[in-house]
């Protein structure tokens, strides 16, 4: 990659968040919209129960993190001989065509199917951009990088995920995603105009690649991320109707709940980047208690005005505090197969966001309450510590070297 001059650099930094804040737009979107797509899909269940309705509708979001558990291998594996730029715009395409039809579908059937399409390009995305960005910033600067990227995302859910979600809310859903499709255009420009050119790595393949597989560590963290992330969604995938059934508040609030969601997530991607880039295992074991009680807090505190608005913004940054140190860690677990360990993150996360919104729409339509979520999402969190501390207890018995060591060898864009 040739030299960049500052302007140089943060004109393509930017280029690369805004990316990440249209997959948090196409991703976030469908929780605050949930019950007006539960409305035009399913009009007679939702007479009948709308929370039968709204838990039959979180199937959107349950496909798309599906989607995204598919595609990051897959496009981690198949362009491993792909420049990174390239591999960007190509992503970026698949990102405009499949939220198009998911605007476009005229049945709850078809819409599934084109999240699912939609979501294929995702995790390769923010592992891509992510390594790329890091090349930018310099040597030891893995967690800022992906905080870079992972910060579009977090700021799509301070500003654009509540303006999206009030123009759903007065347009329709469908133009909301006809307008999320505007922003992927948007990037898509940015990225021709402004991120330098980045070649593949000479020997990258797709076997190279696909062997961190075989590390048990990678599904260890894999895991970590899977399980110890699901409370975050468990809860967010249902805020909604916690804010309008529990609370008390009216629709028109819902932008303003998500937007402190968003604020908390920006704050704890800030402090998450810098936090490991200092001490990645500190970060994660510190970080997932203080996640813990944060959405215990939540289940408490939920059924006040201020209470909403204060727990929303604590599970917000303590949860994304956890996902720069957890892309480091699945980064050095898996040497010499870097964009699948970058895109693996992703992959679990939104295992986590298929559980979270799975068990939460169970409980839920099982009778018992809007609030039921958060507690599953404790589970959630005190199973992903509990896999934290096994992974490091192993690690500190079968290797010397620790993964923050590996973490200051120069990064390997691919």
């Amino acid at each position: 990659m040739s030299p960049l001059t500052p302007a140089q650099r943060w004109a393509a930094l930017l280029a690369l968040a805004l990316g990440g804040f249209a997959i948090g737009l196409t991703e976030f979107v469908a929780m605050g919209l949930l019950p007006d797509i539960a409305r035009s899909l399913f009009p007679a269940i939702y007479e009948q129960s709308a929370s039968q309705a709204v838990a039959h509708a979180g199937w959107v979001i349950s496909i798309y993190a599906a989607g995204v558990v598919i595609g990051a291998p897959l496009f981690a594996a198949g362009t491993a001989r792909v420049p990174r730029k390239k591999m960007l715009l190509i992503l970026l395409a698949i990102f405009i065509a499949g939220t198009v039809a998911s605007a476009v579908a005229p049945t709850f059937g078809l819409v599934l199917v084109a999240r699912f399409v939609a979501a294929l390009p995702h995790g390769a995305y923010f592992g891509a951009a992510g390594l790329v960005a890091a090349s930018i910033m310099g040597p030891g600067s893995h967690g800022k990088g992906f905080a870079v990227t992972l910060g579009g995302l977090t700021v799509a859910n301070v500003i654009g995920v509540p303006a999206i979600t009030w123009i759903g809310q007065a347009a329709g859903w469908r133009v909301a995603y006809l307008a999320i499709a505007v922003v992927f255009a948007l990037t898509l420009f940015a990225v021709l105009a402004t991120v330098p050119s980045v070649a593949a790595h000479p020997n990258g393949t797709a076997r190279s690649e696909l062997r961190a597989f075989r590390r048990p560590q990678v599904w260890l963290t894999a895991g970590i991320a899977s399980l110890g992330f699901g409370g975050f969604f468990a809860i967010d995938s249902y805020i909604t109707t916690v804010t309008t059934h529990v609370a008390g508040l009216s629709a028109s609030t819902v932008p303003w709940v998500l937007a402190v969601v968003g604020l908390g997530m920006t704050v704890g991607n800030a402090a998450g980047g810098w936090a490991s880039d200092r001490n990645m295992r500190l970060a994660i074991m510190a970080g997932f208690p203080a996640f813990i009680v944060s959405m215990a807090v939540f289940a408490l505190i939920a059924r006040s005005h201020i209470g909403l608005f204060l727990g929303a913004f604590l599970v917000g940054a303590t949860g994304v505090f956890l996902g720069p140190a957890l892309q480091s860690r699945l980064i050095a677990v898996a040497p010499g197969a870097q964009m699948m360990g970058a895109a693996l993150n992703q992959s679990a996360m939104n295992v986590a966001n298929s559980l979270g919104a799975l068990l939460g729409g169970i409980v839920i339509a099982h009778g018992l309450g809007y609030i039921a979520p958060s507690w599953v999402g404790v589970g959630f969190g005190l199973l992903g510590f509990a896999l934290a501390g096994t992974s490091f207890a192993l690690e500190a018995t079968t290797r010397p070297a620790t993964a923050e060591q590996s973490l200051r060898e120069p990064a390997e864009v691919r």
